[in-house]
């Protein structure tokens, strides 16, 4: 994929790249990384993924002032906590990204892990998201899959997110947002074009 002209003013030469002011924290965070269809999905219908980006231009990606790739992204994660149907699809694809990571999985199914770090655990969001800070070990924790994400928003447990949109319009499948019981505001800090998609950075505005 051919990358586009960032958003953001790149550094004179000499100068150090630019940093993400939402990747800046000193104590463990609960954060999101994910993309979505312009029209806010994270999956089409059946779990179909056809229509995200290809990989092959990450590389390039580090060279757009501000934008996290997912290498970057993951160096500060102590754990992952990933929804169900989102650990099915993803072990489907025969390739695991998250290396040494530890991840839980809430489930109420019996899961075969595809590696020794991954491990079935049940409880309410707030016992999950709870048990995951303490795996994370002062490192921030992952969250991933809508229903997941969704739950943990509701209950005010999300600190930020990256979010890249991805310039197509699918109309249905599985939502990223839709179907949270509350209404909640955000702060933009931040946004890149990366790799032909839009990334946008936000906190979640405290007591909203």
């Amino acid at each position: 994929m051919v990358q586009e002209r960032s958003l953001s003013l790149a550094p004179e030469a000499g100068q150090p790249r630019a940093r993400s002011a939402i990747m800046s924290s000193a104590k463990s965070r609960v954060r999101i990384y994910i993309a979505c269809s312009l029209d806010g999905f994270i999956a089409g219908p059946d779990d179909d993924l056809s229509w995200l980006p290809q990989g092959g231009s990450e590389e390039a990606s580090k060279d757009v002032p501000g934008s996290v790739d997912f290498e970057q992204f993951m160096a500060g994660v102590g754990a992952l906590l990933m929804g169900r149907r989102t650990y099915d699809v993803i072990t489907g694809f025969g390739v695991w990204p998250y290396g040494d990571c530890p991840v839980l999985v809430p489930t109420h199914r019996p899961l075969d892990p595809v590696r020794p770090t991954v491990k079935p655990v049940a409880g309410g969001i707030v016992e999950l998201v709870g048990a995951a800070k303490k795996v994370a070990n002062g490192k921030d924790v992952y969250l991933d899959g809508g229903n997941l994400i969704r739950q943990a928003i509701d209950a005010h447990l999300v600190d930020d997110m990256i979010v890249s949109i991805v310039p197509i319009v699918l109309g249905q499948g599985h939502p990223l947002f839709a179907g949270a019981s509350d209404r909640h505001a955000l702060e933009f800090v931040g946004h890149y074009d990366y790799n032909g998609m839009v990334q946008l950075h936000a906190r979640f505005v405290a007591g909203s």
